[in-house]
């Protein structure tokens, strides 16, 4: 079923990718809103249909030489580390505090708020309990370890970003930022405090300004949902500077404009897993290569990877993305410290 699943929504990103980019919208319309939901600004030149997908599937895809010789890849073992429970109790208000929780899940502690990004606590990212992607680590962050949060940013709505389980026990605390379209699937949980955004919009908690911007992929939690919800990353504006959580996204020129709009961001939280076969994956995922680009395109200070080493998404194998990641950055001519991988559990500290 979640095979079924995954096939069904691929199908309907991938149809949305070749429609060709509009040039005006009916009556002042954003062009990224379309008559059904939403699309893409920036469209792929790749054209990817169902038989390309059945492609993937059978293994019938163009052969391509993997960016690491496989050899020299070792069996993938998680490395994880005890969090410093200290500081994320008592975080340093001078700096930006970031813990990788695991995938795309990160707490964010800046100007005396805790927020966390697209949290997934789950066995699964799945519709159920039994079947599905299945965590190849633990959170490095136990639920009951979590400070007092007063935000909940999500990206999109597949299970790898929006877990319902999680979302039921953080209860209603937090304030819940989603994109278009989100809040009424939050509408069936009580009392959640939701703020529903499109790219572009802005909203403040306490010292905080929270910017929802573009991203390049798709949505889908099932048939006949396809891109009804908007996707989304976004600026979290701190005294101590500004944090970029790219959220799900393909490279595209959007990375220039969010640094055009913002100047310079001090942490960016950018994914660099599920890209293989690059062939059908480089319309919605970014391999590292093109992550180092996305950095250098905002002009982070730093960078972090994400969406990797927690669920097994594509074909490449587990521990390829920070192998990968260190050869970009070498033929970039950039210093592995402005790239830190991250051990789950660890926390990056920037002042």
């Amino acid at each position: 079923m979640i095979r079924i699943l995954t096939v069904l929504c691929s199908v309907s990103f991938f149809a949305a990718c070749a429609a060709p980019r509009p040039l005006s919208a009916p009556g002042g319309r954003p062009l990224h809103h379309s008559d059904r939901g939403f699309r893409n600004v920036y469209e792929s030149p790749r054209r990817h249909g169902f038989s390309d997908l059945l492609r993937w599937r059978l293994g019938l895809g163009p052969r391509e030489t993997p960016p690491i010789p496989p050899e020299e890849i070792p069996p993938y073992r998680p490395e994880l580390v005890e969090p410093d429970r200290r500081a994320i109790r008592t975080p340093d208000p001078a700096k930006i505090q970031i813990t990788w929780i695991g995938h795309s899940s990160f707490l964010i502690q800046a100007d005396g708020l805790a927020i966390l990004t697209d949290p997934v606590f789950s066995d699964r990212a799945s519709p159920v309990s039994f079947i599905g992607p299945r965590r190849l680590a633990p959170p490095g962050l136990k639920f009951e370890d979590l400070p007092l949060l007063d935000a909940v940013l999500i990206s999109h709505d597949h299970y790898d970003h929006l877990d319902a389980s999680t979302i039921k026990r953080l209860g209603p605390r937090p304030r819940y930022f989603v994109p278009l379209g989100l809040a009424a699937w939050f509408g069936k949980l009580k009392d959640r405090r939701i703020s529903e955004m499109d790219w572009g919009d802005a909203s403040s908690i306490g010292p905080v300004v929270v910017h929802m911007v573009p991203a390049r992929h798709f949505s889908g939690r099932a048939p006949f949902s396809f891109n009804r919800t908007l996707w989304a990353g976004y600026v979290i504006e701190t005294r101590r500077g500004r944090v970029y959580f790219a959220g799900d996204t393909g490279y595209s020129p959007h990375f220039k404009e969010i640094a055009a709009r913002f100047g310079p961001i001090a942490v960016a939280l950018l994914p660099i897993g599920a890209y293989r076969p690059w062939w059908f994956m480089q319309p919605m995922h970014m391999d590292p290569a093109d992550a180092v680009r996305a950095s250098l395109d905002l002009g982070a200070a730093v960078s972090v990877p994400m969406h990797w080493g927690t669920f097994r998404q594509s074909d490449e194998p587990m521990g390829e993305p920070p192998l990968y990641l260190r050869k970009a950055l070498r033929e970039a001519g950039i210093a592995e410290d402005r790239f830190p991988i991250l051990k789950i559990g660890q926390t990056l500290f920037r002042e």
